[in-house]
């Protein structure tokens, strides 16, 4: 026991480095993407958002080392709890007086000086919650039936509300992390493919209504055709990307995150890395939600229950998922949503719940089991353990008995 302590797995270590590589990566570009604008047309300090993005670290990391050792303990009685008080949280934000504006978006809670997200927590909460729930029904992923009751209500209850912020971006990055969840519990992709077609329908439909989204779809689709309005940002981090060419222009020396690339420091980062360190630092970024991807997924196929299966994949789709829309949007390949890049972008809630949720991995990945609360909790996952143990099998291993032929004709005419 005293071995495997000291020596922790393989999975542990690889998703720790990786994080840490990208908290000491986000430290340095946000001082490099913000220190000009603060000292030229800000606080006149250089370091203003450095501090609070090492200070907003520091808490995020504490989070993490207590979630890394006791978190399936802690979160599991608690998720309940958890998701009412994420919605509260995210309906309270909308109550005027309450609520905190910024461009245009009111998505914030605010203490003092610090300003608090809900949303953030939300989409922690729903992936929490749909784990929880797979976990102790895993027959759910027979039927669209299935996957739409209760989850369904609940997710779609939780786009409703951030679509009203407005937020499209987390509400893209929920239903991401869901469907490669339900994927990964052993949905049929017939009945992903679609829900998922219904929601792109009606994301579409959002999207049209609304003018400012619809500017944001056009200035994706032809960014250059209105430079200097909606598809300024666009075009900016292009400039950016461009000029850094395949090893940058050098750590420091970016021109266009002084008052040209709006939120350099948030949202748009990964330009500034683009533009000072080249494609090469973007490769390197990228490359590191890679090892998070493979040791995060790794580790979900190893552990030793289903809840924690469960919990390691959903957290770690929710994560990648930012991640690559965040890229994407950065590149113009897909629209500006305002989704923060993962563990490197300045933002305190991002930062601190994102961490918190890889502690919850780490601790999968530490071996840590959940106590099954139900039988069948430790029916095996298809997609993350490469097997064919569909959703008949986790019928079968949930009444104790062994799948026939009657069971057999049963699934197919629930298909």
């Amino acid at each position: 026991m005293a071995a495997q302590r000291s020596k922790p797995r393989l999975e542990h270590s690889l998703l720790y480095t990786a994080t840490l590589c990208l908290l000491a990566f986000g430290a340095v570009m946000v001082y490099s993407a913000s220190s000009a604008e603060s000292l030229l047309a800000g606080t006149g300090d250089p370091s203003y958002y450095l501090k609070r993005y090492v200070a907003f670290a520091v808490v995020g990391l504490v989070v993490l080392h207590v979630l890394s050792r006791h978190g399936l303990r802690l979160v599991r009685p608690l998720i309940p709890a958890l998701l009412m008080t994420s919605f509260a949280l995210t309906v309270a934000v909308m109550v005027p007086g309450v609520g905190v504006t910024v461009n245009g978006a009111t998505r914030w809670l605010a203490a003092g000086p610090i300003q608090f997200q809900p949303s953030e927590l939300l989409k922690v909460a729903i992936v929490l919650y749909a784990a929880q729930l797979l976990a102790r029904r895993p027959w759910a992923v027979d039927t669209i039936r299935g996957l739409l009751l209760p989850l369904g209500l609940v997710v779609g209850a939780a786009c409703i509300l951030l679509l009203a912020q407005p937020d499209l971006g987390t509400a893209i990055v929920i239903c991401l992390a869901i469907g490669l969840l339900l994927l990964a519990a052993g949905a049929r992709l017939r009945n992903l493919a679609a829900i998922a077609g219904t929601g792109t329908a009606l994301t579409l439909v959002m999207i049209l209504i609304e003018p400012y989204r619809r500017e944001r779809l056009i200035s994706f689709l032809d960014p250059w055709s209105n430079a200097s309005d909606s598809g300024f940002q666009v075009v900016q981090s292009m400039i950016a990307i461009g000029s850094g060419g395949v090893f940058g222009v050098g750590l420091g020396e970016s021109v266009q995150k002084v008052f040209y690339l709006p939120e350099a420091h948030t949202d748009m980062i990964l330009a500034i890395v683009g533009e000072e360190l080249g494609v090469l630092g973007i490769l390197a970024v990228a490359a590191l939600y890679g090892i998070i991807a493979y040791a995060g997924f790794r580790a979900a196929k190893l552990a030793r229950d289903r809840l924690a299966k469960l919990l390691a994949a959903g957290l770690t789709a929710l994560i990648l998922s930012q991640a690559t829309l965040n890229l994407f949007a950065v590149m113009g390949m897909a629209p500006l949503t305002g989704v923060p890049l993962p563990f490197m972008s300045y933002g305190n809630s991002n930062l601190i719940v994102l961490l918190g949720a890889m502690g919850i991995v780490l601790n999968v990945a530490s071996g840590a089991r959940v106590e099954a609360a139900r039988a069948g909790s430790d029916a095996p996952l298809r997609v993350v353990e490469g097997e064919q143990s569909g959703p008949g099998r986790d019928r079968g291993r949930r009444d104790r008995r062994a799948r026939g032929a009657g069971a057999r004709g049963r699934r197919r005419a629930a298909g």
